[in-house]
């Protein structure tokens, strides 16, 4: 399974989600320079986490425009999965393919540091290894996550079960201390009508080992390559 890994000047997890795909036998990565004009022959599109362009202007607003992004446009549409973590996130709505704007956190400030977030659907392909509900311990990093949308966007998100993981209470609560960075209903991470395009602001790359403090970012993962494995060749 070949998987692309993009990366835009800036990008500082494109190693980590290079390293995590590693993890797992099956998967192929391989660098995309995003100058590039064309995926090749891909199973899977990673946009990892950093600063690309320097974040210039607004976070992703200069990196939808690199020539890597046409082809990224090209392979969503037509149904292959792309998974777009913290600043990924961020290039994935300023490119369109998701709903919505990441604006700065609502403290003002970088937060870094590990959150709880809920699985709220196991109906994608990025989270079918994870039971709805769970609990997951994911660290976050940014200073622009707080996502916005007007309220027919995210009543269309709630309505058909689009929001994928929100962020929680360590007990799954919605109370004091449950939201890092102000975001409209708590939301930690979305999907496209298609189901096929994920964006989430939490780093799953960096949640993969027990070294690392958690392993709950394996289901991600996993759920992704059970998913190509049921696809013809």
């Amino acid at each position: 399974m070949k998987v692309a890994v993009i990366t835009f000047p800036g990008s500082n997890c494109d190693h980590d989600c290079y390293k995590a795909l590693k993890l797992f036998p099956e998967f192929e990565p391989r660098f995309v320079w995003h100058a590039a004009s064309t995926l090749d022959s891909v199973d899977a599109v990673f946009l990892p986490g950093g600063f690309a362009h320097g974040d210039y202007l607004r976070a992703g607003a200069i990196a939808r425009f690199s020539p890597i992004m046409d082809a990224v446009h090209a392979f969503a549409t037509a149904g292959g999965p792309v998974v777009g973590i913290c600043n990924g996130f961020q290039v994935l709505c300023e490119s369109g393919l998701l709903p919505g704007a990441l604006l700065r956190n609502d403290t003002l400030r970088f937060r870094s540091h590990d959150v709880h977030i809920r699985v709220e659907t196991s109906r994608t392909r990025f989270t079918s290894a994870y039971e709805k509900g769970r609990i997951l311990r994911i660290p976050i990093a940014h200073g622009e996550g707080n996502y916005h949308a007007d309220a027919e966007t995210l009543a269309e998100l709630e309505g058909e079960d689009r929001v994928v993981f929100r962020y929680v209470t360590p007990t799954g609560g919605l109370g004091e201390g449950s939201n890092p960075n102000g975001s409209a209903h708590n939301i930690a991470g979305i999907v496209n009508a298609a189901r096929n395009v994920l964006g989430m602001m939490p780093h799953p790359e960096r949640a993969v080992e027990p070294l690392l403090g958690s392993t709950d970012g394996r289901g991600l993962f996993e759920s992704l390559s059970a998913h190509l494995s049921s696809v013809p060749a």
